[in-house]
């Protein structure tokens, strides 16, 4: 599987959930178990990849001010569930975090922000395919710390400092 069929598959399902990331997860999971092993693994690594790249201080800052607050289990969700939400966000996320304020249509954070299911979907898959666990997908590990200069997520003033248009578009 290459990235085009990966966000193709990432694409599909949230359009077919309508944005809610827990059905999201179920669709991505049918369409899963109608590849083959091998594919379910390309697309783990694809996300596992996206997943990694996403750990930055950056990134968890403008998730804080999205969930206002935003704990390492939250931020991890976060994180999948910005993957979900296709190539276009994800990236532009990862680049630039603020741009989530002109990148998002809406954002109820009642339903958004958290696509923990979105992580486990190709393990589920490929359990349901094989009757195994996944196995190590060989691809580096998360680094142990995000990368870049950590934020003061206690400091208001700080957050709305470096998250202009997010703080002002779901802070004000």
């Amino acid at each position: 599987m290459d990235e085009l069929e990966f966000w193709e598959l990432v694409d599909a399902s949230r359009d077919a959930a309508e944005g809610d990331p827990e059905e999201q997860a179920d669709l991505l999971v049918e369409r899963l178990l109608r590849l083959d092993p091998e594919s379910v693994l390309d697309f783990a690594r694809h996300f596992e990849s996206r997943y990694n790249r996403a750990y930055t201080w950056e990134l968890w800052g403008a998730a804080w001010v999205l969930l206002d607050g935003a704990s390492d289990d939250a931020f991890d969700f976060f994180r999948c569930w910005l993957i979900g939400q296709g190539r276009e966000t994800f990236e532009g996320a990862v680049h630039a975090p603020d741009t989530l304020a002109d990148l998002l249509d809406e954002f109820d954070e009642e339903i958004d922000g958290d696509g923990e299911e979105l992580g486990y979907a190709a393990d589920e898959a490929y359990e349901q395919l094989t009757g195994t666990v996944a196995p190590d997908l060989g691809i580096p590990p998360a680094p142990s710390e995000p990368e870049g200069t950590p934020v003061d997520f206690e400091s208001e003033g700080a957050l709305a400092e470096r998250y202009p248009r997010l703080w002002a578009r779901f802070k004000e």
